[in-house]
């Protein structure tokens, strides 16, 4: 239920406004009487008119009497009494606001209150104070309206001074028309006012015995009771009143100003006296005799049935007259104007009920007559009679939207009464909790002017902040809308306190851009008043922006950067967050037991060294120590971190990003170090030296704490090295940062400080986020948590190894075989041992030489001629991920060097790592140090092969075995040889090597096709018609045959090692368990160029393939295999031809089809044709290259054909029959003539045709019938001028 209507905030407001007015007439001596004490009249008389403990009987129309408690005058000059103009008002208003601005500067520089904090306190607290007079500012622009009658003056008192010459006159006279306010002489009100005659004396101008006579002829001329007088001054010395009555009523007054200095206490009680009894013996009897009058004179006008009937009759027809927005004239005495007095009297003694009555008999008057102000008047004080009543709240609600409506119905004469009624509306809704409806109505009187419009919004959006549940959304909107209307009236001090209240909504929510909206203008707002440090504080929270536009993060830091400028000084931040430092990225390098022999070993996961480092250092006992750990334990254990070297760097890797779209310069980076002593390390006075730091410079937080140490430019105890980057948009660059310790002790890495666009100097402190969050450098101590990795101990010194691979390729090629020498050097004095463990993910072979390279060249190792011998000192093994080798003794200065056989395998995983253990003797305590080395290598493919395998119907175990070679490089390369392996077999060319390689090296791009027969030489008798057979080659059998023209080079051995080890290890890796000896396995070594810098050494393949077809008929593609032409002429036609062989029993139909490149092939008989055995890996078919190059794509034969799409233009045609059928008797070969039509230069695969054929009479069980694909035959046409 609510409280008491008049204790509510509108009561209170009702009871301030809607009182009895006194119009106030005086001379000029009067004036200046009261301006000794500072005062003016009606000031001094202000704080005695309004009564608190008030206690005076009332009776009005009824004959029940009740009492008045609380009461108040207004009173007013007569040159007051009047409207305010429009424009005066908006000035004053404007002087109220800005006021208020100042005022609230001393909170300007203390951050806004979070907002759960502010849903927490009452509400008076967050509620601006000046709300409420602002409010009355707008209540007072509408005062003595001539439709309203509460502000008319009830009564007039008349003050003539004890001085003025001839007082009686003087009363006479200031009652003069010319004096009177409009409202009087325009007929509004009634001039037949009350009339009051005061005398005041100034007891500073001597005995009151002159005014005493004056007295007396008053009350003879004006009557005993209407007179009265007033001494006042009676202080001969200036008084200080504590707690000074007149402060509320005089804002304008000065500090230094005694208002009221020569009133006494007596003086005090007599103007108390005198106004209580002007109210209860003068106004308050006027008033209820009024109220009587009227209302008998009221009852026998417009009330009962009869009168009711007349008033309608006599206003019948007035619907039909147009609305005039000025309305009808109502004079005094006319009996509208009446009621309305009667009702406003009745509201002003509190008599709701009979008011309420009236203004509902005038409010159907008025909308009879289309009085659209006077009847928008009236339905305001229904609705705020109800209130007071206590009833209907609906009622109460209807009237005010009544009024408002009607207000605004007049057009802009009607707009201010809009906004009173609107602000009584508004407090009528928010003393029933209806906030989120007042804040609508605030929404409705904010109007077009921009500062009216600014302060409701401020007001609805409180509401909305009151509102159950608090509407926050809506409350920091609103909030930002006033702000933007405060910044259009130049109040920037209003606009930073709505921003900042708004900004407590925001805060920590994802709404991000309206965010920066706010922090940017509260910054650039703050900078517009000289405030440079709270601007600055606020930019900085819009730096890092990575969310906005390109052309709004260029104007955040533009302004930014200006603000700066204009301080004229550099200006520090901790946490600073363009760049973003990115801790997850912080690698902390230095090398304690660990070397690294180059950058890219730092890179290498800590595990990877660790587990190398396990199997090489033997485990330490329990009661042995090393020299580093005895300096180790001089570090407590709170403070125990890593070990450095004095004189060795420290290197620090530290991510910048830069969020934005634009680039940002970065210079002076540098770390923030601490040294100490190991005697005074927990004493104060720690060196902390931050490069560059500037003693005229601001220090901002930005939000974090500063780092609390004294900071000293002293830099004897280490050295620092500085960074410039430029980020681009988006970027992220480590910054490589060193610090070098030149004295024993320990140091600490507080942290990095770098400067932004030269201007902004920022700080980022490491060990307040190492807190949360484990840095993730290169190494982690078990033993330590992730804030000791930035605490060191510096000692004196350490051996060191140094160790690189020479010759290290960056590109290997698929199947490279190379020589690595990895050479070390002791560069100290003290001898070591040294242990090789090598982490590989590739293949590597491993030849030790103590003291230099070995001379023995690699392929003397594994010539088939050139063997090495068992008592050769190059000895060699074979490892994978793990090798340990026997100790080596590095005298100080001494060497090594290390020859490695690296093997690329196709699976090759570009990364191979080593570690080196080496161990010094120092003082009966062994330390082992290692040495870590990592490289990366790039694996291209270099060639493509495709092996078939063909079974031979007419001979048991002897096969034909078509091998197709692509060069996928850019350099070209030799053929040299192929084996087979295993004892057992024997592999031999079925065409010289001219006919299917005419050049001597494989060019970029080329390919080849040849063919082979493979016999099985324990299982298959040598016949005489075998040797017929095989005497078309034109080399001996035997398990490797010569693929390259000439006899210069040998034939490699593929059983010497390390080609036998590095080939069974890609057999096993290749062969399925499941599938052994059903492969027969192939190994193609490569040569390259003599003048090749690419492969210094081989290159070889493996693979391993099953029978491919059973087919009884086989056939040989043959014909040029490189052709010049000029292609000035269209085309050129080339003759090949196909030797067909029946090897079966049984006569044989065959039909050769050719299909053009462009055509569909005919579709596949599943049953019948070549299908993959499903262990053929390793070798892979040849993909195209590009439209001019046609090469298969299945190994097996059943898809070498790639159809090309229709939309193409074929570059080549068979132009011969595209069928072609011949019968083949058993055992019989015969030759079929093809001709194909080119029309491009490119290498073509002349695959696209299908071999159907099928056996006349069969009496086996077997194969009968097939279609076979053909074979892949590479055509390359050159175009020749």
């Amino acid at each position: 239920m609510m409280v008491d209507p008049a204790n509510t905030p509108l009561g209170r407001m009702l009871l301030d406004e809607i009182t009895p007015a006194v119009m106030v007439l005086r001379t000029p001596l009067v004036e200046e009487t009261c301006q000794k004490n500072h005062l003016s009249f009606v000031d001094m008389l202000s704080p005695f008119c309004v009564f608190n403990n008030f206690d005076v009987p009332v009776r009005t129309a009824s004959d029940q009497p009740y009492r008045l408690k609380k009461f108040k005058l207004r009173l007013f000059y007569a040159s007051d009494v009047r409207q305010p103009n429009a424009e005066v008002a908006k000035e004053r208003l404007k002087q109220v606001i800005t006021d208020a601005g100042e005022k609230d500067l001393t909170n300007m520089h203390s951050d806004p209150p979070p907002i759960q904090t502010t849903l927490a306190s009452s509400q008076p607290e967050f509620l601006p104070s000046w709300f409420q007079f602002c409010n009355k500012e707008l209540v007072r622009s509408v005062s003595f309206s001539d439709h309203e009658a509460f502000d008319h003056p009830v009564a007039c008192l008349l003050v003539v001074s004890s001085r003025d010459e001839d007082p009686i006159n003087k009363f006479v006279d200031l009652f003069n028309t010319n004096q009177l306010p409009s409202l009087l002489n325009d007929g509004v009100m009634d001039p037949k006012i009350l009339k009051h005659f005061l005398l005041v004396h100034d007891n500073h101008d001597g005995p009151p015995e002159r005014a005493t006579k004056i007295l007396a002829e008053m009350r003879s001329t004006f009557g005993l009771n209407d007179c009265r007088m007033l001494c006042i001054n009676s202080s001969e010395d200036e008084l200080d009143h504590s707690g000074n009555l007149w402060t509320p009523y005089k804002s304008d007054a000065s500090p230094s100003q005694r208002l009221g200095c020569f009133l006494s206490i007596e003086d005090l009680d007599e103007l108390k006296d005198m106004v209580q009894d002007l109210s209860s013996k003068h106004i308050i009897p006027h008033m209820e005799q009024k109220i009587r009058l009227l209302n008998q004179q009221v009852a026998a006008t417009r009330k009962g049935f009869r009168n009711q009937i007349k008033n309608l009759w006599w206003r019948k027809g007035k619907d039909d007259t147009p609305d005039n927005p000025s309305g009808p004239m109502y004079t005094f005495n006319s009996i509208e104007s009446q009621i309305r007095v009667l009702a406003d009297y009745a509201f002003m003694l509190r008599d709701y009920e009979l008011a309420l009555s009236n203004y509902r008999l005038l409010s159907t008057d008025y909308k009879l007559d289309k009085a659209w102000k006077q009847y928008a008047g009236v339905q305001e004080m229904m609705g705020l009679t109800y209130f007071m009543l206590d009833q209907s709240r609906k009622d109460a609600e209807y009237c005010m939207e009544n009024a408002f409506h009607a207000y605004l119905r007049i057009g802009s004469s009607g707009q201010r009464n809009a906004t009173r009624c609107g602000l009584w509306w508004v407090e009528m809704l928010k003393a029933r909790d209806q906030y989120k409806e007042a804040a609508g109505v605030y929404f409705r009187i904010a109007g077009e002017e921009p500062l009216h419009s600014a302060v409701m919004l401020e007001q609805a959006s409180y509401c909305y902040l009151l509102s159950k549940p608090p509407m926050l959304r809506k409350y920091g909107f609103h909030l930002i809308l006033s702000g933007d209307l405060y910044k259009k009236c130049d109040q920037i001090k209003h606009a930073i306190r709505t921003y900042g209240g708004a900004l407590s909504v925001f805060k920590g929510t994802t709404w991000s851009r309206i965010r920066d909206h706010v922090h940017f203008h509260i910054g650039t707002w703050y900078a517009t008043l000289g405030m440079f440090d709270v601007a600055i504080k606020h930019m900085l929270e819009v730096l890092a922006c990575s969310h906005q536009s390109k052309a709004t993060q260029e104007l955040f830091l533009r302004d930014f950067l200006s603000i700066v400028q204009k301080m004229g000084k550099t200006f520090e931040v901790l946490r600073l967050q363009l760049p973003i430092v990115v801790i997850p990225s912080l690698k902390i390098v230095f090398e304690d037991h660990r070397t690294y022999a180059s950058p890219t070993a730092v890179s290498v996961r800590e595990s990877v060294w660790q587990s190398l480092e396990e199997d090489m250092i033997p485990s330490l006992s329990g009661g042995r120590s090393n020299w580093l750990e005895v300096h180790s334990k001089l570090l407590t254990k709170k403070e125990k971190g890593n070990v450095c070297v004095a004189g060795e760097q420290i290197k620090v890797e530290v991510g910048f990003k830069n969020p934005l779209q634009i680039s940002v310069s970065v210079s002076n980076i540098s770390l923030v170090c601490e040294h100490s002593t190991i005697s005074d390390e927990n004493k104060p006075g720690q060196k902390v030296f931050i490069p560059g730091a500037d003693a005229n410079s601001s220090t901002s937080d930005g939000n974090a704490e500063a780092v609390s140490s004294e900071i000293s430019s002293d830099t004897s105890s280490f050295t620092l090295s500085e960074v410039d980057i430029s980020l681009g948009g988006g970027e992220t660059i480590a910054a490589q940062l060193t610090v070098t310790p030149k004295e024993e002790g320990a140091l600490k890495i507080v942290g990095v400080r770098w400067k932004l666009s030269g201007s902004v100097v920022g700080f980022h402190n490491f060990e307040q986020d190492l807190v949360k969050k484990r840095v993730s450098n290169v190494r982690r101590p078990k033993q330590s948590g992730s804030s000791s990795n930035l605490k060191f101990l510096v000692i004196k010194g350490l051996p060191k190894l140094e160790g690189f691979i020479a010759h290290l390729p960056k590109t290997v090629y698929a199947g490279d075989l190379r020589h690595l020498s990895l050479e070390l050097k002791n560069p100290s004095e003290i001898p070591v041992k040294v242990r090789l463990c090598l982490l590989i993910s590739t293949w590597f072979s491993r030849v030790v030489s103590k003291r230099k390279a070995t001379s023995v060249s690699l392929r003397l190792c594994i010539r088939k001629k050139g063997r090495c011998e068992a008592g050769d000192p190059l000895s060699t093994f074979l490892f994978y991920f793990v090798m340990i080798v026997i100790l080596t003794i590095l005298e100080g200065g001494g060497g090594l060097v290390l020859t490695l056989i690296f093997w690329a395998r196709e699976s090759l995983k570009f990364s191979c790592s080593f570690s080196e253990s080496f161990e010094v003797e120092e003082f009966d305590n062994l330390r082992f140090l290692s040495l870590a080395i990592h490289c990366n290598l790039r694996y291209v493919p270099s060639e493509r092969v495709s092996i078939l395998i063909l079974f031979c119907f007419d001979r048991l175990f002897i096969y034909r075995v078509f091998m197709f070679v692509h060069n996928k490089l850019e350099k070209s390369f030799k053929v040299h040889q192929l084996s087979c392996v295993g004892k057992e077999w024997s592999i031999s060319l079925l065409q010289p090597i001219d006919a299917f390689s005419p050049f001597e090296f494989l060019m970029s791009g080329q390919a080849l096709s040849c063919c082979f027969k493979l016999k099985n030489e324990k299982k298959l008798a040598v016949t005489a018609e075998d040797k017929e057979v095989s005497s078309i080659s034109s080399s001996i059998e035997g398990t490797d045959v010569r693929l390259s023209d000439g006899s210069s080079e040998t034939l490699f051995d593929i059983y010497s090692s390390p080609l036998v080890d590095f080939h069974h290890f890609e057999r096993v890796h290749q062969q399925p368990s499941d599938q052994k000896g059903n492969n027969y396995n192939f190994v193609m070594i490569l040569m390259p160029l003599p003048s090749s810098s690419h492969w210094q050494d081989l290159h070889s393949n493996t693979c391993m393939h099953g029978i491919a077809s059973t087919s009884p008929i086989w056939w040989v593609m043959d014909g040029p295999r490189t052709v010049h032409h000029n292609f000035s002429t269209p085309f050129i036609e080339i003759k090949l031809k196909m030797t067909l062989h029946n090897s079966s029993d049984s006569t044989a139909s065959i039909r050769i089809d050719t299909h053009d490149s462009a055509s569909n092939p005919n579709p596949m008989n599943t049953s019948t044709s070549s299908t993959p055995s499903g262990n053929e890996v390793g070798w892979h078919d040849v993909s195209p290259l590009n439209n001019e190059l046609k090469l298969g794509s299945d190994v097996s034969g059943t898809g070498f054909r790639k159809p090309v799409s229709p939309e193409c233009a074929s570059p080549f045609i068979w132009s011969g029959s595209s069928s072609t059928r011949v019968k083949l008797e058993p055992g019989s070969t015969t030759e079929v003539p093809l001709l194909i039509c080119i029309f491009s230069p490119g290498t073509y695969d002349l695959s696209n045709y299908d071999v159907e054929w099928s056996l006349l009479s069969s009496d086996s069980n077997g194969q009968s019938s097939g279609i076979c694909q053909g074979h892949p035959y590479y055509l390359t046409v050159l175009n020749h001028d």
